[in-house]
């Protein structure tokens, strides 16, 4: 594509001017296009900030905006590198750690997102995101202390963001601890119901206290406690309950463990039964 071409043309180019030398015209294409990616109209912030490089805008402004726009299309293999470039010049920058983290946990990097976020958690002033990003890379390790630490800074910091319960809400249904799970995402339901998935995952917790799912033993293995639940949800199909075996299935499923191709089959032909 060659607007994408030129984008990354200007980035791989030296600065030969700085920011304050462009024209004012092209300056306000490059402010207007950071309004555009916080608002979600990407396709506007992809064409500003065409504009303002066809007009000679070049070095950090444009690789700042241009890390953004990726990560807010997904694309987090660029926004990670670009974010790791700007870092080599800032590498104490709270908001480059956080975003450059949150790209790399998307990716399933989350040796490298748990040390960048670590880094942005320690800078002064570190928000909302970064301990909850932070929550999300000790769920993928298995680390619940770090997670509800996590979840609870991240709460303290902006409790009217609905994401935080959501999340410690997912921490809880992966530990097989269905009815706190249940209250969280109420929780986070009371804030804004609005919230993407969020009503699956309430569903799927009082599909998991009205089906008495297995509960998480101490200290069992993502293995062993998938295990279970396919087998319950096994048990739940034979038996003519299907909304217990999807409940089951769903949660052997995000787990991620070696048992995840035969939940994911059982759930498939669950649903071909309906």
């Amino acid at each position: 594509m060659i607007l994408g071409l030129a984008l990354a043309l200007a980035l791989a180019e030296p600065a030969t001017a700085p920011a304050s030398s462009a024209e004012p015209v092209a300056q306000l294409s490059l402010a207007e296009a950071g309004k555009a990616i916080a608002a979600g109209r990407l396709d506007q912030a992809k064409a500003m900030l065409s504009s303002a490089v066809a007009a000679g805008v070049k070095g950090e402004p444009v690789d700042r905006l241009l890390a953004d726009l990726a990560l807010a299309r997904g694309e987090n293999e660029q926004a990670l590198g670009l974010y790791k470039a700007l870092l080599a010049a800032h590498p104490d920058e709270a908001l480059l750690l956080e975003r450059g983290g949150i790209a790399a946990l998307r990716l399933g990097r989350n040796g490298e997102a748990t040390a960048l976020l670590d880094r942005a958690t320690r800078a002064p002033g570190a928000g909302w995101r970064s301990w909850n990003a932070r929550g999300v890379a000790a769920d993928r390790q298995g680390r619940w202390d770090e997670a509800d630490a996590a979840y609870a800074r991240a709460g303290q910091i902006d409790p009217a963001r609905a994401e935080v319960p959501n999340n410690m809400g997912w921490s809880l249904m992966l530990r097989g601890r269905w009815a706190e799970a249940a209250a969280q995402f109420e929780k986070a339901a009371a804030i804004n119901p609005k919230l993407p998935r969020l009503a699956n995952n309430l569903e799927l917790a009082r599909a998991a206290m009205a089906a008495d799912l297995p509960q998480r033993m101490d200290g069992e293995s993502d293995g062993a406690f998938a295990a279970r639940l396919n087998d319950a949800g096994v048990v739940a199909a034979a038996a003519g309950q299907p909304k217990r075996a999807e409940a089951a299935f769903a949660q052997a499923i995000e787990l991620k463990s070696r048992w995840y191709d035969r939940a994911a089959e059982n759930l498939a032909a669950l649903g071909d039964r309906k």
